[in-house]
């Protein structure tokens, strides 16, 4: 998916993750954050879902980095809520391969991002991400062992009521292997049932197994976690 796929989609973002694996984040996150006092950097900060999970567990500088416009505004939106915060939090416009801090921080964070990556450009992450983290330092994902995709037809993943209108996210797997799986997503808003806005996009989720990720993490030691989330400590 495309940055521009990502700011046709962001009117669905919050109700779709706030739906899914974000109320577990707010749950598990947070401890594996204690002690940090330096810096954090978080990957695709999206909305700014996590970005305040983020922002209320640790006291120091954060960078959140999202290179969708649309994305990007609804994140200062939410941190013109919070003054306290918005004071912390400087908001990087650019993709993952780009991020250059200017010192090193002390935990990484990374939410649904690490599946955008092919394996060549996973590699060229980690050598990035390990520049801007300082020795010691936590980098931080989600990650599970999932069963290969079944292509289908189009499933309803999610319906929200937002006043009189229905937004509607619809899923389709176009077709799958150990690898990489495709897969098509509509989002429609209707008003009475009848579809007055609609979009769709394409994209490709690439699914490492957890003894591929040891491999190319070479110069970070894997710590203790609870499911659904890795944490790598820097040598």
């Amino acid at each position: 998916m495309n940055h521009d796929a990502y700011t046709r989609t962001a009117p669905f973002y919050d109700l779709w993750h706030e739906d899914g694996h974000v109320p577990e984040i707010r749950r598990i996150l947070p401890p594996l954050l204690a002690g940090v006092t330096g810096g954090v950097l978080e990957i695709g900060a999206g909305t700014g879902l996590i970005t305040l999970v983020i922002g209320d567990t640790v006291a120091g500088e954060i960078y959140a980095l999202e290179p969708s416009l649309g994305m990007r505004a609804s994140l200062l939106s939410r941190l013109s809520d919070r003054p306290g915060l918005r004071e912390r939090v400087t908001v990087l416009p650019y993709g993952a391969h780009d991020v250059d801090l200017d010192e090193p921080v002390e935990a990484i964070v990374m939410i649904s991002v690490l599946y955008g990556f092919a394996p060549a450009e996973r590699e060229k992450l980690w050598d990035t991400l390990a520049r801007q983290l300082a020795p010691g330092g936590r980098l931080i994902f989600n990650w599970r062992q999932r069963p290969v995709a079944v292509p289908g037809e189009p499933e309803v993943m999610g319906s929200y009521q937002v006043g009189r209108h229905t937004y509607e996210v619809r899923g389709q797997v176009l077709s799958a292997d150990e690898t990489v799986s495709r897969s098509r997503f509509t989002y429609r808003v209707l008003q009475h049932g009848v579809v007055i806005s609609e979009d769709v996009t394409e994209g490709d989720s690439y699914r490492p197994g957890l003894a591929e990720l040891e491999a190319e993490l070479t110069g970070f030691t894997r710590e203790e976690a609870p499911e659904g989330l890795l944490v790598w400590r820097k040598a």
